[in-house]
């Protein structure tokens, strides 16, 4: 079954499903995708509270004796990082006071939590942001992180589908039982890790990766693409043409706020690549480097697929990993499989108590063994990389340890809800899905399964 371009592009180059996909097209609307929190402790962020909301109070009631107040963001069509400095900028302190347990989709309704610190529930109830919603809901004497993060709930739908309803049904079931045959999906990074726009996050974090700050600061200024905004794009063009910092600096359009930082530093010293990406702030740079991990495990775990050795079962010389109660995997314990270990491994895959394991790269963490590690050293020769790469002596806050990652990750509670006519044409279809997924684990790589899209831009990924 072919894949998309866009997609073998960031890694993704095989579908674990044979059935035939429903097409469609997804985040017409806002509201057609709808994403709410849940922590491991059981709280929900709903969009809409219900009367049977998660009671948070058992986190902290009193100000006084916790630092961070624990509310509920509700945001429509904002991206995180920008929705969280708007409300930063309402209370006069600073984003870095905000603190989140995970990031969730921009095109989206989506409610998340937050924890504000040195905040009172009265200052955040003044925050008056269109289409941003803060509503508290108890104290924290710790900080926010993604440890605390479970997983996320997911409404969505899918509209223009131009099947009848029963075919509908019918591929959406038999994709969700191969699915569960195996005990889950892919546990592929999505297309938002890369960039949707312009997919150019990952080959950015491999010029740093190679010592390249030059190409790096170029792919992230300069290239551009078809489906980014037209201005931005005759900025870029511009700019790789005549490499005139000081020029492009007035030109390029106020939006592209992170870009023009760079160009600030290299209007001062054009050399200054390192320098340029030190104007970023460090989440930021640090993306860059997670893109390219994340490229390399989509790679390393489509070399397996292709391969045809299946992703519940552990050969000799993979990883497998711990699973906790809550269903969560643990990377940081783990075994390696040899030929005196592996039948007890591979039962405890088949119980759920533990998941086969392939590595997110970095500088402490080692490849696969076996025929998984061969998969993954013909890819390091490809890149022209050593683990040792990701020690980045020019910014070593951005050097990238590693880890591993679950191959595969279930899909729980999931359900077909309505198939019915798409509002917008009536001659088409719509359905309406909801399901639940790991913290780290992506909605559009279940949908890819379900819809196997030919454009995956048209398709709204």
């Amino acid at each position: 079954m072919l894949v998309p371009e866009l997609e073998k592009a960031v890694g993704i180059e095989v579908y674990a499903t044979r059935s035939s996909g429903i097409g469609g097209i997804i985040r017409q609307n806002v509201e057609d995708f709808a994403v709410e929190e849940v922590l491991v402790d059981g709280s929900k962020a709903e969009i809409t509270p219900s009367k049977k909301s998660t009671n948070h109070t058992v986190l902290g009631s009193s100000w006084n004796k916790n630092r961070y107040l624990l509310c509920v963001l509700v945001k429509r069509d904002w991206d995180t990082f920008i929705a969280i400095r708007n409300i930063a900028n309402q209370l006069g302190i600073s984003p870095r006071q905000i603190h989140t347990a995970g990031i969730k989709d921009a095109k989206a309704i989506t409610a998340q939590h937050i924890a504000i610190e040195g905040v009172s529930a009265e200052d955040a109830q003044k925050v008056h942001v269109k289409d941003i919603e803060v509503r508290p809901v108890g104290y924290l004497q710790i900080k926010l992180s993604s440890y605390y993060l479970l997983g996320n709930n997911f409404h969505i739908r899918i509209n223009a589908l131009n099947h009848p309803r029963p075919t509908i049904r019918k591929r959406i079931a038999k994709t969700i039982e191969e699915l569960e045959t195996v005990c889950g999906m892919p546990n592929f990074f999505g297309h938002q890790r890369f960039g949707t726009t312009r997919p150019i996050t990952h080959l950015v974090g491999k010029a740093i990766v190679q010592g390249d700050f030059e190409k790096a600061a170029m792919l992230f200024l300069a290239e551009p693409s078809k489906h980014e905004h037209p201005a931005s794009r005759k900025a870029r063009g511009e700019l790789q043409e005549t490499l005139n910092f000081k020029q492009s600096l007035e030109n390029y359009p106020k939006q592209l706020r992170y870009e023009r930082m760079m160009l600030e530093q290299l209007v001062e010293k054009p050399k200054d690549f390192a320098g340029a990406f030190k104007r970023l702030p460090i989440k930021l740079r640090e993306l860059f480097i997670q893109a390219y991990q994340s490229y390399l495990f989509n790679k390393f775990l489509s070399g397996r697929i292709l391969k045809g050795f299946p992703l519940n079962v552990a050969e000799v010389g993979d990883y497998a990993v711990n699973v906790e109660r809550s269903g969560l995997p643990m990377p940081t314990m783990y075994r390696m499989v040899n030929l005196g270990t592996r039948a007890e491994i591979n039962s405890l895959i088949k119980r759920g108590k533990m998941r086969l394991a392939i590595p997110l790269v970095g500088f402490r963490q080692h490849l696969s063994q076996g025929v998984q590690g061969e998969i993954e050293k013909q890819i390091f020769e490809r890149e022209d990389i050593s683990l040792e790469s990701f020690r980045i002596s020019a910014m070593p806050e951005m050097s990238a340890r590693g880890e591993l990652r679950a191959a595969l990750t279930p899909v729980n509670n999931f359900s077909l809800e309505t198939v019915s006519s798409d509002p917008a044409d009536s001659k088409k279809c719509s359905a309406k899905v909801s399901f639940s997924l790991n913290r780290s684990s992506y909605a559009t790589i279940l949908l890819r399964e379900i819809m196997k899209p030919r454009n995956v831009t048209k398709a709204g990924f």
